[in-house]
Order: C-alpha cells, then sequence, then structure tokens
C-alpha cells in the first residue's frame, strides 16, 4: 500500500520544481501554470470522500487496483502532451483525472492498513505510513530536479514504474475485500464534490482574481452553502456518503481540527521554499531539494516517535507536543529567511518539520480508530478531505500574502533606484506574478534604462523575496499555535473504536 501511495504523495510536490521548464516549452501563463499544480489537489479535495466511501462499498482491494490504473494512465498521457494551443487544456484535464485516480487510491490504501492491525499496533503501523508516504512527499522535489535534467515530461512517466510494482505487490499480497451492501448516496457525493471544489477553486483563485472579486467570494460561499447543504442531508440519509454521527466524538472533531491546522503548513511548505532556495538562495532545482530535505529528516524522526506516543498514552500528548514545537520552528525559520543561507536554517526547518511529523500520524490514526461501525474507508476519506481542503486554504491564503507583500517590497526597491511610481507598479506586479508563479528569477535581458535598473536591482529583489516568505513562514506557525489549543481540548486515552449503532461487537479485521 506504501507503494501504491507513493505516487499520490511524489505528485503534490514534483511538479513545482519543472514548473519553469514546462512554461518556456508549452508557452504557458503564470496563471496557466497555477492550474495546472492546482487541478490535482482541487480533485484531490473533491473527491476523496467519494473514494473513502466506495473503498466500504465496493471492497479496498478493487478501489486500490482502479485508482492506481487511472492515476497511472493520467500520467502518462501529461507527459505526452503536446505543444501549441491545447497545450493547457490537456494538462489540466489530466492532473485533475490524475486527483481523481489518487483521491480513490489513498483512502481505500489507508484502509488495508488499517484493517490488518489491532488497535494496539495502529500507532507504529501508521507512523511508519505515514512517515514513508511523507518521505515520498519530500522526494518529489529532489526526484523532479533531477528528472528535469533530462526532460520535465519524466515527472509524469516515473508513475508507469511504480504502479507496476504497486499492483504486482497488490496482488500477491492477497488482500480481503470486505464490502459492505450499501446503496451509493450519488446525491451526497455530487454535492460534496461541487462545494469542495467550488469553495476550494474560489481560495485557489484568489490570488489571480483578487479577494474583492465577485467571481472570488461566489465561489468560496457558494461552494460553503453547497457544503451546508450536503450536511443537511446526510443527516436525513439512511445510507449516507458519510456518517457525521462520527464529530459527536469530541476526540474525533479535535483530530480533524488539528489536522486541518497542520495541514495548513505541511503541503504548502514545500512549495514555497522550494520557490524561495530557488529566487532568493540562487539554489538550482536539485538544490532546493536538498534544502527541503531538512525539514524531512526532523518530520522521519517524530513521526515515528509521534506513533509511539500514541500506543502507549494516547493522542493527545503528541497532538500538543507536535504543536507547539511545529510553532516555534516555523517562527524561527521565518526569522532566518532573510540570513539567505541554506545551511544556517536546518535546525529550524528540522525542528518545524519534527512538529508536522509528531502531528500527522497520530491525529490520523486517532481518528480512524474511532470509524463507526469499523467503517474505515469513510473515516479515511473524512480526515484526508480534510487534509487536503485546508492545503489548498493554506496555499491560498499564503501565496495572497505573499503576492502582496513581495509587490509592495519590490515597488519600494524600484522607486528607491528611480523608477517613476506607476511603471514600478507595473513592474512590480509582472516579476511577482514571474516569480510567485514558476519560481522564475532570471536576470532580465535588455538594453532599455528598465531592464538596466532590474538587472541592478536583482539582489534587493532576491531579498524582498525573503522578506515576503517571512510573513508566509510565521503564518504557518499562527497555524500551528491555533492547532495547539485545539489539541488541548482532546479527552486523552486510548481510542479503542466505538461499538456498531447496533450494539454488536465491530466484526473482526480480515487474515493478513
Amino acid at each position: 500500500m506504501m507503494f501504491a501511495v507513493a505516487m499520490t504523495f511524489i505528485d503534490q510536490t514534483i511538479v513545482s520544481i519543472a514548473a519553469p521548464d514546462i512554461v518556456d516549452e508549452l508557452g504557458l501563463s503564470s496563471s496557466g501554470m497555477r492550474w495546472v499544480v492546482n487541478a490535482y489537489l482541487l480533485a484531490l479535495a473533491a473527491f476523496f470522500a467519494l473514494g473513502g466511501r466506495l473503498a466500504d462499498l465496493w471492497g479496498p482491494r478493487r478501489v486500490v487496483v482502479a485508482g492506481t490504473l487511472i492515476f497511472v494512465i493520467s500520467s502518462v498521457l501529461c507527459g505526452c502532451v503536446p505543444t501549441g494551443d491545447s497545450a493547457l487544456t490537456w494538462l489540466v484535464v489530466f492532473r485533475t483525472t490524475q486527483g481523481l485516480g489518487a483521491a480513490l487510491l489513498f483512502p481505500a490504501a489507508l484502509a488495508v492498513v488499517v484493517a490488518v492491525f489491532p488497535v494496539e499496533r495502529r500507532g507504529r503501523a501508521l507512523a511508519l505510513f505515514f512517515g514513508v508516504t511523507g518521505a515520498l512527499t519530500a522526494l518529489g522535489p529532489l526526484l523532479g530536479g533531477w528528472l528535469t535534467d533530462w526532460t520535465w515530461r519524466a515527472i509524469f512517466w516515473v508513475n508507469v514504474p511504480v504502479a507496476l510494482v504497486a499492483l504486482i505487490l497488490t496482488a500477491l499480497a492477497h488482500i480481503s475485500d470486505r464490502r459492505r451492501d450499501e446503496p451509493l448516496d450519488v446525491r451526497g457525493a455530487v454535492l460534496i464534490a461541487v462545494g469542495m471544489g467550488a469553495s476550494v477553486l474560489g481560495f485557489q483563485q484568489a490570488s489571480a482574481w483578487g479577494w474583492d472579486s465577485a467571481a472570488t467570494w461566489v465561489c468560496v460561499l457558494g461552494g460553503l452553502a453547497v457544503l451546508w447543504v450536503f450536511c443537511r442531508l446526510e443527516l436525513r440519509t439512511r445510507h449516507p456518503l458519510i456518517d457525521l454521527a462520527v464529530f459527536r466524538d469530541r476526540a474525533f472533531t479535535v483530530d480533524a481540527l488539528v489536522l486541518f491546522f497542520a495541514m495548513l503548513a505541511f503541503v504548502p511548505v514545500f512549495f514555497f521554499a522550494s520557490v524561495y532556495a530557488q529566487v532568493s538562495l540562487s539554489a538550482s532545482p536539485n538544490q532546493a531539494a536538498l534544502y527541503l530535505l531538512y525539514f524531512f529528516v526532523g518530520f522521519a524522526v517524530a513521526s515515528q516517535w509521534g506513533g509511539r506516543i500514541l500506543d502507549r498514552r494516547g493522542a493527545r500528548p503528541a497532538l500538543k507536543t507536535g504543536c507547539a514545537v511545529g510553532a516555534v520552528g516555523f517562527a524561527l525559520w521565518a526569522g532566518k529567511l532573510t540570513d539567505l543561507s541554506m545551511h544556517d536554517q536546518w535546525p529550524y526547518a528540522a525542528l518545524a518539520g519534527a512538529g508536522i511529523g509528531f502531528i500527522l500520524a497520530p491525529a490520523s490514526t486517532d481518528a480512524v480508530n474511532r470509524a463507526i461501525d469499523a467503517s474505515y474507508g469513510e473515516v479515511t476519506g473524512i480526515t484526508q478531505t480534510v487534509r487536503n481542503y485546508a492545503a489548498s486554504v493554506g496555499l491560498a491564503v499564503y501565496g495572497t500574502l505573499l503576492t502582496h507583500s513581495m509587490t509592495d517590497h519590490v515597488v519600494d526597491t524600484l522607486e528607491t533606484r528611480g523608477v517613476p511610481s506607476g511603471t514600478a507598479h507595473s513592474v512590480a506586479q509582472d516579476v511577482t506574478q514571474s516569480i510567485t508563479g514558476n519560481g522564475d528569477a532570471r536576470t532580465p535581458t535588455g538594453d532599455g534604462p528598465l531592464a538596466t535598473t532590474m538587472r541592478d536591482a536583482m539582489s534587493a529583489i532576491r531579498m524582498d523575496f525573503a522578506e515576503a516568505n517571512q510573513w508566509v513562514f510565521y503564518g504557518m506557525a499562527v497555524a500551528l499555535g491555533i492547532g495547539f489549543f485545539c489539541a488541548l481540548r482532546h479527552p486523552g486515552g486510548p481510542a479503542d473504536g466505538p461499538p456498531p449503532k447496533d450494539g454488536t461487537p465491530p466484526p473482526p479485521p480480515p487474515p493478513t
């Protein structure tokens, strides 16, 4: 199952490294490239709940295989995108189907792992699962930098051998396919996909459309309204897509809230730190990937430690420790960004990673242990929907912060060099869009006075970008600080999983 989900985690971060090469070859705009990145996360957020429910109804093995096939076929087609006017549409469509495949695959794979381990051993098992898959998120930029030296198309084709190994291992594992004889709540699936998709789209496009745009708020508020209707209808549905009764368990609700605030930092940090390294530190894609490995080292160590804490003492100590350590780590990291030294930052990056490592496996495992009627696929669908929704919100909010702060800094830099205010604002917006959209920090060419001024100002602009990123990293620290106060509300103690609603004991897990 770890092999199966490897592709989905790598793809969350690998594309951002290859973005400048994709833009150059296909002639995409910065906003177009943003769509290529966001389409994947959008589909993940929209379809995770459906994937979790299908794992319960059809059996997790079938859904794992189906999700893997959809994902790898979409990956091949992404790598085969033709040049020309259809390139953007092609990439966005198949990045969306990639996200659909991942949304089917991940909850089913996690449900398999949960079902074959007893409650008292799940902490360590899922710590290993999330530790390895988290490592693969960090591996994405490193692998992307290496593959991009050959061709950026290889970042999609690399999924083929991984998928083949995953399918072979899935067949050899003889996974038991326990299914539920219940109808699929199609109405609920449509509503949550529309609600999640619309609200995430609004957040994603806020930096491009502007927070004062009617389109932004129509998407955000319209999507949230659809989700409200979804919740109201699910409470009256006999076989709902999501059994909202699970939120009556305070521990489950706290787990979901802590995951939400932790994920506001976890996925976005890979994008923002990678672009920061390439722009402010003048790092190559490979060097940027190595920079991110500092974060992963702390994450990997703490995730194993957090799993042991969960098994022995429950989730509450791990969640409190993780949020506190992560908040301090991100705050200290933010303060070092303007030193423009990659090696001086590693202790703080590792500390921030350790904070997330303490949180991810314990919160996810504790939530799954509280599944109603052993509906592991459904509950993993809920937790993964929360995680990906938070990642999309984080990318949107921090992206807006970065854009505004960077534009203001560049305007000041250009005006101090004699550039007229109107021209400075126009150029600053172009520079910000280029840098934040795809990490393009190439020195301007040309002989005109503006081009000459821009060349002279490049070192200052790199510092401007570092200062703008400080707001992003402080924002991540604040998110984890809020998560800490949520963790204080966790009742503590191990989760044995509530009994089914009819009072009978839950069925035993399938044999391994």
